[in-house]
């Protein structure tokens, strides 16, 4: 895990909430693998037990961890499939509309923006 940053805005469960969601779509935590205790994340970065629990029982009603009682906290094997499908909605929302909008809005036209797209795919 990140270091939390505890001078952000973003609360510090969000904070860990979303570093497992990071590593799960990098793929450095799979399907079943087995996530730190909240009292292994409360004595590593000396926050409280119930703020890393808030982080799990977000992901829980996600449906990105699953619990197995007296064991601890696991990856769901669905975690990547539904990160992936949530972040393609939102990165075509939130990323590639507006910047098809703003690059029509500034005069290319559609096979421009096309050719420019495939451009920058060829450069990768």
């Amino acid at each position: 895990m990140s270091d939390l940053n505890f001078d952000s805005t973003t609360p510090i469960y969000q904070q860990i909430a979303d570093d497992i969601r990071r590593r799960i779509i990098k793929g450095e935590l799979k399907a079943d693998d087995q996530l730190m205790s909240t009292t292994q994340y409360a004595t590593t970065y000396r926050i409280n037990p119930a703020t890393a629990n808030k982080a799990f029982n977000q992901l829980a009603a996600e449906g990105l961890i699953y619990k197995q009682r007296g064991i601890g906290m696991f990856v769901s094997d669905q975690a990547a499939d539904l990160l992936r499908t949530e972040g393609r909605t939102t990165y075509r929302a939130n990323t590639l509309q507006p910047a098809i909008r703003e690059g029509l809005a500034l005069g290319y036209t559609t096979e421009e923006l096309k050719n420019l797209i495939n451009n920058i795919l060829e450069e990768q």
